[in-house]
């Protein structure tokens, strides 16, 4: 289980950049989306859900910013754990994340980005090494900041609009009522594929959480 690092008498609000511990084995796990109610449950934040879904069921709360973004700092199976909300809105969102992995001194390998996607249903994840934005515009920030493509990502199928509505248009609906028996799932199955990818790395949970969506494809 994850544990929040506060220091007894610590005010969680304080932030003291002296106590930070560089740990080449910390993980940054980043969710994209739009800060602010309106937005909140947009089909294009289901990576702040991942992040509030983990901070929930961890009974953790987002109560720090740094480097515009709303941060948790935690620790599992030995690992620092640093998740982060960028606050800079998504086409915004690289700034924010090419300063927080040099503030924690994250290595690309460490790094995942929560996001959503269209061009998979909704309920599908696939986890990949690297790879382009498709038209993702937070996803293409965070690439032209850090100069690659070469980073782990979560994509979180969100389906494609229905008859000719446009694609902008479809990502800040929230998702509807019908959706959410489906979302829940995947965000409980987001969450066990971010613990794996932190403990075992990235190919363990491809192996298990792009495998199992294959066969239940199949199925």
């Amino acid at each position: 289980m994850f544990e929040e690092k506060l220091d007894p008498g610590t005010d969680p609000n304080e932030v003291k950049e002296e106590n930070e511990v560089n740990d080449q084995s910390a993980v940054l796990i980043v969710g994209l989306g739009n800060p602010g109610k309106r937005y909140r449950d947009n089909r294009h934040n289901i990576g702040f859900l991942v992040l509030d879904h983990l901070a929930t069921h961890f009974d953790l709360s987002f109560n720090r910013m740094r480097s515009k973004a709303l941060i948790i700092e935690s620790s599992y199976e030995d690992h620092k754990v640093v998740l982060a909300k960028p606050q800079s809105y998504m086409n915004l969102s690289g700034s924010s994340v090419k300063s927080l992995m040099k503030y924690y001194q994250i290595t690309l390998d460490n790094l995942l980005v929560v996001y959503d996607d269209v061009d998979l249903p909704l309920g599908k994840m696939r986890l990949r090494p690297f790879g382009g934005s498709a038209g993702q515009k937070g996803m293409q920030s965070i690439i032209e900041q850090l100069d690659t493509q070469g980073f782990p990502r979560m994509r979180l199928g969100i389906g494609r609009p229905p008859g000719r509505m446009e694609t902008a248009d479809y990502v800040l609906q929230d998702f509807a009522e019908t959706d959410r028996e489906i979302l829940e799932m995947v965000l409980d199955r987001a969450v066990e594929a971010v613990l794996m990818f932190t403990s075992s790395g990235l190919e363990a949970a491809m192996n298990k959480f792009n495998q199992s969506d294959r066969e239940d494809d199949s199925g």
